[in-house]
């Protein structure tokens, strides 16, 4: 009766947990470490003081935000870029994909193979992004109508988003399907 015990069933639960909030902080950390360069370390510039009060909020720990930012100061910071995908789903359904990656080519053929698998291509640039509108915080809200997405349709981009979710560049996922439209973060 191995893998019976309490103690077993805490420890898979445990690394269950463990697993997502590393994936979570991880995001933060990267995000964090943009906009400390964009704001040269200064705490207080709008943008770098938002993302530290989201990634408060999901309670990451005040050590790894303060790393985050001293190495966006520092002299041989890596030069992470924000980058935007687009695709469209099953049953039509329109994704953006922002990333944030220090090798662009890396990062656009993990994400190409990660959607072949699922059965869906990389739009080109604009192709899906007339379904968005940019809000001023810098994400992108889904315009009406939304897409109905019900049955396999559901099933299949339930699975798209599950993978693009394990990618540690991934950031966010938009979509314009009803109850899926911002589903990464």
């Amino acid at each position: 009766m191995a893998g019976h015990s309490k103690w077993a069933q805490i420890k898979r639960q445990k690394g269950v947990t463990d697993a997502a909030k590393s994936r979570t902080f991880a995001r933060f950390a990267r995000l964090i470490t943009l906009e400390s360069k964009k704001a040269n370390g200064d705490a207080s510039a709008p943008s770098l003081a938002a993302v530290v009060a989201r990634a408060k909020a999901a309670n990451m720990p005040k050590d790894n935000i303060e790393r985050a930012i001293a190495r966006g100061t520092a002299k041989d910071a890596s030069a992470f870029e924000e980058v935007l995908y687009e695709a469209y789903g099953p049953g039509g359904i329109a994704l953006i994909i922002g990333a944030l990656t220090d090798n662009r080519n890396r990062t656009t053929q993990e994400v190409k193979h990660l959607l072949s698998k699922q059965g869906v291509e990389l739009a080109a640039p604009g192709a899906a992004l007339w379904a968005f509108m940019k809000q001023s915080d810098g994400s992108y809200g889904a315009q009406e109508p939304l897409m109905e997405v019900a049955g396999a349709d559901e099933e299949k981009l339930g699975a798209i988003l599950e993978s693009l979710d394990e990618h540690e560049d991934v950031q966010r996922v938009y979509t314009n399907a009803r109850g899926y439209e911002d589903t990464v973060d």
